[in-house]
């Protein structure tokens, strides 16, 4: 006789659908605590369902739209183990793109990656996400967790969002508004944030020979704790110096540097021109260069060098944004002016050496 076999099922293949219940169930609490008056139903629908007829209020609504990542950054986190603030990072990511044209965050969804479903790492992903949602003021409607077995190892994880903002046609803000003679404010960063990570961990690790829990005497800290600081997230912030000066652009500075992403809300007949003197940058990113001997210029073409945030404001409404800046917590100086394009090849450049 021969013996009988039993069917393959997912579980064999290495899914654990109750694993993923048990981790719908855990953070349902967390993404709770991001929901607007105009969320409808809860979590476990098909779609998340944001009321429309908010939106009557706007004489031409424009709904914003943005996605990303976090990048290398989550393997970090799965080495140290800490999965609750990366989820602030992908929130920033996201909903600071959509405010920079002046728009309002309102909803985001999250993608969530495995290997293997782990419930209370799964949750405290969405918590953090949940978190970095309630510092925006959108909420969070839904998402999507994915177990890969075979594609990815049991620990291995990736996330991704999408987030929608409302901003009224007349109040949009970008290249069009900006003028001769606006200055540039910059707003401090919380550190790396979450971009250049390749080139970061190539340096540290892989060159220099760091380890994660090395103390770090001129970061205060240990080298992981410092490369996993959140992102700042700069929406709630933005939104209220919109309403308390005249604000003609803003700058989401992530990858690319700080030049490039300014560049990208300067016309084509004027200039930005950012002087590196007006502060200094965190010791983290002076440790990245000697660490890796990586030159100036590499290093701004591809980190944002204590910079996570630009305004580009009117000269007389200078000192009101950094007064409104500064009573929100934010550190924020006047690093930059506007100028004719002339014989600027590029939209924005850096100038002057490092204060310090």
């Amino acid at each position: 006789m021969t013996e009988k076999t039993t069917g393959a099922s997912y579980a064999d293949a290495g899914v654990d659908i109750e694993a993923g219940d048990r981790a719908v169930e855990l953070m349902k609490e967390w993404v709770k605590k991001t929901q607007r008056p105009e969320v409808l139903g809860g979590l476990g629908g098909f779609a998340g369902l944001f009321d429309a007829s908010a939106l009557k209020r706007y004489e031409r609504p424009l709904l914003a739209s943005a996605t990303d990542g976090v990048g290398t950054k989550v393997d970090i986190a799965r080495q140290m183990g800490v999965y609750d603030t990366i989820g602030h990072d992908l929130v920033a990511m996201v909903m600071d793109d959509i405010v920079v044209c002046g728009a309002e965050p309102l909803f985001m969804t999250d993608y969530i990656c495995v290997g293997k479903v782990h419930p209370e790492r799964v949750a405290a992903i969405v918590k953090g996400i949940a978190e970095g949602c309630v510092l925006a003021g959108c909420a969070l409607v839904g998402g999507e967790t994915a177990e890969h077995p075979g594609l990815l190892g049991p620990d291995d994880f990736d996330v991704a969002g999408a987030g929608t903002g409302v901003v009224e046609y007349d109040r949009l803000l970008g290249a069009d508004r900006i003028r001769t003679g606006d200055a540039v404010i910059a707003m401090a960063s919380s550190g790396l944030h979450s971009n250049g990570y390749s080139l970061v961990r190539h340096v540290l690790f892989d060159r220099a020979g760091m380890s994660l829990d090395q103390h770090v005497e001129e970061l205060g800290r240990t080298l992981g704790e410092e490369l996993l600081e959140p992102t700042k997230i700069y929406s709630l912030d933005c939104m209220a110096l919109t309403r308390t000066a005249e604000v003609h652009a803003y700058s989401h500075i992530t990858g690319g540097g700080l030049a490039a992403n300014l560049a990208r809300v300067i016309p084509d007949h004027l200039h930005a021109t950012v002087d590196r003197s007006t502060w200094t940058p965190g010791a983290v990113f002076d440790l990245v260069g000697k660490a890796g001997n990586v030159e100036q210029l590499e290093l701004e073409k591809t980190l944002n060098m204590g910079v996570g945030m630009m305004a580009v404001v009117p000269q007389e409404s200078v000192d009101v944004a950094l007064t409104a800046l500064a009573d929100r917590g934010v550190e924020a100086w006047v690093a930059g002016e506007i100028l004719d394009r002339g014989d600027h090849t590029e939209g924005a450049a850096l100038t002057g050496s490092y204060a310090g």
